[in-house]
């Protein structure tokens, strides 16, 4: 009798212990949601590009706005942009990063230069605007279409890029190839520091214009950006849907003239094991407090135009601060 009442006690204390072990969890911000931690990070990083892009000095806009409204201490990292960005979240050295929408869709769907690493960790937070496509030359190079540059020594962007993507589709349409260039694998800065020394002719840069790095080229040289004939875009757009048409303002880097070309959208993605809170307040802050982004392209952000062609899920978080807004994809 001793022993079956020692036993039943024994299994009342395995039981209460139990109930309190998960109490204690759920007080403490335990998991749940398949591991998705519910505790309010104390760091975080934003993965951006290089200093000569657009994405690190909007990065640090960014960083400034999410410590001061959220708590949480955010820094502004530097990377090789887009694709780089995306192997890095799968790795989870990161929390949150700028890329673009096409690339966001190659990584997703194991697509392009994913295709043997696909990233199942990443969601969309919101876009923010176009990233232009634009072929940098100068007017002594005498490049004045996008055949010139057959043969000549082009940047493509830097290794691990979005940026060679669109080089080498924009090349397609034009019946070139990677192989009819000297092909040149250079960030933005490296880019247009080699135009000036005359060690490359013409560089691809994606990014929001006006660009800093070739901003810095305009005040020594006088940039030319090459244009794009109508129906090249038209067709680039037919077989690459995340394409939109894009035009270079006259004035732009000190040119007379409005350029034609495409872009495609620049995005802010988080990786989807952030809680929901977590990437609600992130996104809350930034869209509450865009009068205090410093870099021009501040302006061209728009709570209203935030789930347009993210091409990838949405974060949790941020789909209900949109909700709240009535905010839709068009």
């Amino acid at each position: 009798m001793k022993k079956r009442r020692f036993l039943l006690s024994l299994v009342f204390l395995l039981a209460f212990s139990m109930i309190l072990s998960a109490c204690s969890s759920k007080e403490t911000g335990g998991e749940k949601d398949g591991g998705k931690s519910e505790e309010k990070p104390k760091f975080m990083s934003i993965l951006t590009g290089g200093t000569g892009g657009t994405y690190y000095p909007l990065g640090g806009s960014f960083a400034k706005i999410i410590k001061d409204a959220t708590g949480i201490d955010t820094n502004a990292e530097t990377s090789g942009a887009s694709a780089e960005n995306m192997t890095t979240l799968k790795k989870g050295d990161g929390e949150l990063a700028f890329t673009q929408t096409d690339i966001a869709s190659y990584a997703s769907e194991g697509k392009l230069m994913f295709k043997d690493n696909a990233v199942d960790n990443i969601k969309a937070i919101a876009t923010l605007y176009p990233e232009t496509i634009q072929i940098v030359t100068t007017e002594k190079s005498g490049i004045k279409s996008v055949q010139d540059l057959k043969g000549k020594k082009v940047s493509v962007g830097a290794p691990g890029s979005g940026t060679a993507a669109n080089a080498e589709q924009i090349l397609e349409a034009y019946g070139l190839t990677f192989s009819d260039i000297k092909k040149q694998d250079l960030s933005f800065d490296e880019s247009t520091q080699g135009i000036q020394d005359g060690t490359i002719d013409a560089a691809f840069v994606t990014a929001g214009t006006p660009t800093g790095a070739v901003e810095g080229l305009s005040a020594t040289e006088k940039v030319v950006i090459v244009p794009l004939d109508q129906d090249k875009i038209d067709a680039i757009i037919a077989k690459y849907p995340y394409y939109i048409k894009e035009e270079i303002p006259s004035g732009t880097y000190g040119m007379a003239n409005a350029v034609p070309t495409v872009a495609v959208q620049a995005m802010l993605v988080a990786r989807s094991d952030l809680s929901e809170q977590t990437v609600y307040d992130i996104t809350k802050a930034i869209f509450e407090n865009l009068d205090k982004v410093t870099h021009a392209k501040g302006k061209l952000i728009k709570v209203e135009n935030a789930l347009n062609g993210v091409g990838i899920d949405v974060h949790p978080g941020a789909k209900k601060y949109f909700d709240e807004k009535g905010v839709k994809a068009q």
